[in-house]
């Protein structure tokens, strides 16, 4: 819900405005910032220094841009990539391939899209590629329904304003509507399954594996061939993930 006027902090309005261009913006000069804010220069270069000073921002190699600095950048993070988190991660992974002999992946939420953070490939001759460092639209995934599944219809309306999502194939769900519908199916039997909507040929099915927030939360993904992956034997593989997904909890040997 949007503040009233009366109660807007017009400085602090401004400073999370500029942080949200170091989202499109690799690098921003005061010129630039304070065009896309519609702020007088003077204001602009005060916002970005406050942000220096605190670590949101920091000057680029030119020395004369702004560019997202390491505590925009660590707030930014998702969870996967500290060293703690994908070792343990590591070790999930390692037993999900083991148990289903198919591509696994772990995967985090960005906003509207998931970014895979790991993943280990399967021996069959046939296989889909783990595809680690890639992202695509959650709406689409078998791993981004399972992480939408765990946040609130709230947060779902927040990442999708608009009624209409992005068609990645002909069976992407493409309205807000029956995503959510499609989630609260999701809640209900546990995980999350692809039937070819982020790529033809490709089915997958996701449980998710740890993480009380947004950011700290990791789905487990087994991805297919579509003849390799019909309903039921996709319904096995989640019981398979839930299986490995407990490796998680468990301290890790030696």
């Amino acid at each position: 819900m949007a503040s009233a006027p009366g109660y807007t902090i017009e400085s602090l309005d401004t400073g999370l405005r500029l942080m949200r261009l170091f989202l499109t913006h690799d690098t921003l000069t005061v010129s630039e910032a304070a065009e896309l804010l519609e702020v007088g220069r003077s204001t602009a270069h005060r916002v970005l220094t406050t942000l220096e000073g605190r670590g949101f921002a920091g000057r680029d190699a030119s020395g004369r841009g702004y560019s997202a600095g390491p505590e925009l950048m660590r707030l930014g993070r998702p969870a996967g990539f500290g060293a703690a988190v994908r070792e343990r991660v590591a070790r999930v992974l390692d037993d999900a391939v083991r148990r289903t002999g198919e591509t696994v992946q772990a995967v985090a939420l960005i906003g509207d899209r998931i970014i895979v953070t790991d993943g280990r490939e399967s021996p069959h001759p046939v296989r889909v590629r783990p595809g680690t460092g890639l992202t695509h639209p959650a709406h689409a995934t078998a791993g981004g329904k399972m992480l939408l599944a765990l946040m609130t219809a709230g947060q779902v309306d927040a990442l999708y304003p608009g009624e209409e999502l992005e068609p990645v194939t002909a069976r992407t769900t493409v309205s807000r509507t029956a995503l959510l519908a499609e989630l609260d199916r999701v809640r209900a039997q546990g995980y999350a399954v692809d039937g070819g909507e982020s790529a033809r040929g490709m089915h997958a099915v996701a449980v998710p594996l740890s993480g009380s927030g947004p950011r700290d939360r990791i789905a487990l993904v087994v991805a297919v061939p579509a003849d390799r992956g019909d309903e039921a034997e996709l319904g096995e593989h989640a019981l398979r993930l839930r299986q490995s997904a407990a490796a998680l909890e468990r301290p890790a040997a030696g």
